[in-house]
């Protein structure tokens, strides 16, 4: 029974019935079943975070795609409301997420009735969030070099300055009483959260710091890790600031992190599609595999019973490998994204559209579910038109319409200067020739049909 439902889920042929018949036999199967290989499809971008909650083991992702996911199996429902790439996700409780990204906003969503809160104040993008042990607060990271602090039930937020650059991560003590901030100034500090005021720094390194976990105890942390962008990874007694223990594997930078649940493992991802799992006592390797066939490692999060590890990265798609296994299955991206191809792969405008363009938006009429909208039949369309795609006010009732000039224009200016107040990211081409090859490749690749003389 095992074999037949892995076999359906891998080629979709799914009938409700089978849904049950499967959904039974997982529920009642020996625990051991749980660890086994896993992939969760549904993105329409890369993966940037992964969270699983601490009381019933479902798993949050946030992607690229501005979309927030929470899965009931391989069952996606989604979280839309972002302006822009969602980089960090965290469970609050059983009945409440929240999330963060590129465009500044922490939202907090009911897990019930989908709705949501916005929490705004910060001025750049937001990296990292921490919940409370009573889940009172949440903290959170951003590039505007500051922690915010959000009443879970509402009320102004308190920030907290001393980086000198952003900052990435943030974590709580078991016992609520401390807050520790990782920054891309190289430093770690720590915080009285009480006071809300700084108490000293625990670590200053020469490169910014990405990643950050406590560890050591369940409720009195004694030591804190951090990986950097030089590719260290670097256990630190909190203490005395002793450097414990380092680990450089000549690839960077770190970008990932995570403690199993019981504390015995910690896992990183880095730049070069590597995972590397540590035991916590020995501070010895237990396993050090490819697991991306390209791109880097950002996400990672152990499974609540710290049997699987799931891990995202540059693909639309989270694997999730036996930690007992780890390596005995194939990479990840086993089909290359268009926008990693090789050059010589392709033709100048394919290339274009590739480093520009794909991350973001597809060539199919659906679209997936993919940032920006798709470009199918985007040439005679009028800016901000497309049905059911949440277009920035700046773009809602546009008078430019797409054709060969408005595209080059729109390369030749960026997005900011052609179109000031879109949330599209800043893309310049400069060569002449490049932006024709586009125009000529879209052209081609974005052909609609024609019904009563309007381009659908």
């Amino acid at each position: 029974m095992k074999a037949f439902c892995f076999r359906k889920i891998a080629t979709g042929a799914w009938s409700f019935s089978l849904y049950l018949s499967c959904l039974a036999f997982f529920s009642l199967a020996p625990s051991a079943t749980a660890a086994e290989f896993q992939t969760l499809k549904g993105h329409g971008g890369p993966v940037m975070d992964i969270s699983v909650s601490p009381t019933n083991g479902i798993v949050a992702t946030a992607s690229f795609d501005n979309a927030v996911g929470v899965w009931a199996g391989r069952k996606p429902r989604w979280f839309d409301g972002h302006a822009a790439a969602v980089k960090v996700v965290r469970f609050v409780d059983e009945k409440h997420i929240v999330s963060a990204g590129d465009d500044n906003d922490l939202i907090l969503w009911s897990l019930d009735d989908g709705s949501r809160r916005r929490l705004e104040g910060h001025t750049a993008k937001v990296t990292g969030l921490a919940i409370s042990p009573d889940g009172k607060t949440i903290a959170s990271a951003s590039w505007d070099s500051r922690i915010g602090l959000w009443p879970v039930e509402g009320g102004e937020p308190t920030f907290l300055s001393g980086h000198n650059a952003g900052v990435n991560k943030v974590a709580f003590s078991a016992d609520g009483a401390w807050l520790y901030s990782a920054s891309v100034d190289g430093s770690i500090k720590l915080w009285d959260f009480a006071k809300k005021s700084e108490v000293r720094v625990i670590e200053r390194n020469g490169f910014g710091i990405n990643v950050m976990v406590l560890g050591g105890g369940n409720s009195n942390e004694t030591w804190v890790a951090y990986g950097s962008q030089d590719g260290v990874t670097r256990i630190v007694d909190i203490e005395t600031g002793e450097r414990l223990h380092d680990f450089t594997l000549e690839r960077r930078p770190i970008l990932a992190m995570a403690l199993s649940p019981d504390g015995s493992r910690m896992a990183t991802g880095d730049g070069h599609g590597y995972i590397t799992v540590f035991d916590t006592k020995s501070w010895s390797i237990e396993s050090d595999f490819k697991a991306a066939l390209k791109g880097p490692i950002w996400a990672l999060a152990f499974s609540k019973d710290g049997e699987l590890l799931h891990a995202g990265g540059i693909e639309d798609i989270v694997y999730s490998w036996p930690v007992e296994d780890l390596g005995a299955f194939d990479p990840m991206a086993q089909e290359t994204p268009q926008f990693l191809r090789k050059p010589e792969d392709m033709t100048n405008g394919e290339r274009q559209f590739a480093r520009k363009c794909s991350i973001c938006h597809a060539l199919s009429p659906d679209g997936g579910r993919k940032a920006g909208p798709t470009l199918h039949a985007v040439f005679g369309r009028r800016a901000g038109t497309l049905p059911d795609y949440p277009y920035s006010e700046t773009l809602t009732g546009s008078d430019i319409v797409w054709n060969e000039e408005t595209i080059d224009q729109l390369f030749l200016d960026g997005p900011d200067h052609f179109i000031p107040g879109s949330k599209m990211p800043m893309q310049i081409i400069a060569r002449p020739q490049d932006r024709i090859d586009l125009v000529d490749y879209l052209k081609a690749a974005t052909a609609g049909q024609e019904t009563n003389g309007e381009t659908q």
